[in-house]
């Protein structure tokens, strides 16, 4: 080897390491950045009063009564998170073949939105549109011989969401993806005189096993049983079937749109976000948050760190917004954080 100083073009001229050397630096030519604003909070109801009742498989994370609700919920607006997303834990008696108790105005969903308002808090409310947390099945529409009907599903669901929406909500998300339902919930709202609620579509919803602790939160797992939702829910394997998700519900008047699961499928996330200019969201999903809650608990993974990288994550494929059970730890720490 030569005694010489190394020569010109032994060593690389561009430096990618340069702009990584300092925390200031790093923060200068960063591309994506995570805000509270970024956040939404879902959030579980339950029936009774001053109640609280830990979900087992998501680890600090609650069922609440209305008035529990009420104080939660002003604590994510106090944190600056702009919208909380509410599902109701339906009494078993109430649940229906038919789901009817989905269009009770005095339903838990409804008495809910209506405290909130009540109680003069500045947030967006996200209200779920399914049938899952009323049937006795379990299932997100009606069911006949065996098979989920799509028609007739449309015309409860649309009627679930008028009622929603007059004891205002401000953002009406179908999940059920029953074909058609976001053109029928938008005429329907427009005819009802809610044209100004919003329409969140849950446009590519995938048949996922990471829904287990969400059905355990509202109580639907042991109604759907050995069943699933197959027939109606996307398959894991399809992408391009997603792109033709969104452009329906897009064409039928969805203001924004959803993709759920979310970090398993952030690649499609990416896809919408790159062919359509319209504001795309991901569900950051009950199984992924008690996965990561979990291996935290164990030692395995630093759950503040895996919290915000993966939440970062959801920015940087594309997503204007992510619902997730981590945000109000994450619009603390943000919080903190802030220059």
């Amino acid at each position: 080897m030569s005694d010489a100083p190394f020569s010109a073009g032994r060593f690389p001229e561009t430096r990618l390491r340069r702009t990584r050397r300092y925390e200031w630096s790093r923060r200068l030519v960063r591309e994506h950045r995570l805000s509270t604003d970024d956040l939404i909070l879902p959030l579980f109801v339950m029936e009774g009063t001053n109640g609280s009742e830990p979900i087992p498989s998501m680890p600090g994370v609650c069922r609440l009564t209305i008035d529990r609700l009420v104080g939660r919920v002003r604590e994510a607006a106090d944190l600056g998170i702009p919208a909380v997303a509410l599902f109701p834990v339906t009494p078993p008696d109430r649940k229906t073949e038919d789901g009817r108790e989905a269009v009770n105005p005095d339903n838990l969903m409804c008495r809910s939105l209506r405290a909130i308002r009540e109680a003069g808090i500045d947030i967006g409310l996200v209200a779920d549109v399914a049938l899952d947390p009323y049937t006795s099945h379990g299932q997100d529409g009606l069911v006949r011989d065996g098979y989920v009907v799509n028609d007739e599903s449309l015309e409860i669901l649309a009627e679930q969401a008028v009622v929603q929406a007059s004891a205002g909500c401000t953002i009406i998300a179908p999940s059920d993806m029953m074909d058609g339902r976001v053109g029928v919930i938008r005429r329907a709202l427009d005819a009802a005189g809610h044209d100004g609620v919003m329409i969140l579509s849950y446009a590519a919803k995938y048949a996922s096993a990471f829904y287990g602790p969400f059905r355990d939160a509202v109580g639907s797992a042991a109604n759907l049983g050995r069943g699933d939702k197959r027939t109606y829910q996307m398959d894991p394997a399809a992408g391009d079937e997603a792109l033709r998700e969104v452009a329906l519900d897009l064409a039928e008047g969805a203001d924004m749109v959803m993709v759920k699961p979310g970090m398993p499928y952030l690649d499609v996330v990416r896809r919408v976000r790159s062919t359509f200019q319209v504001p795309v969201f991901a569900y950051q999903v009950s199984g992924e948050y008690a996965m990561l809650c979990a291996a935290a608990e164990q030692g395995w993974l630093d759950r503040t760190a895996v919290m915000m990288e993966s939440l970062l994550a959801f920015r940087r494929a594309g997503a204007d917004g992510i619902l997730t059970y981590f945000a109000l730890d994450a619009a603390r720490l943000l919080k903190e954080t802030a220059p």
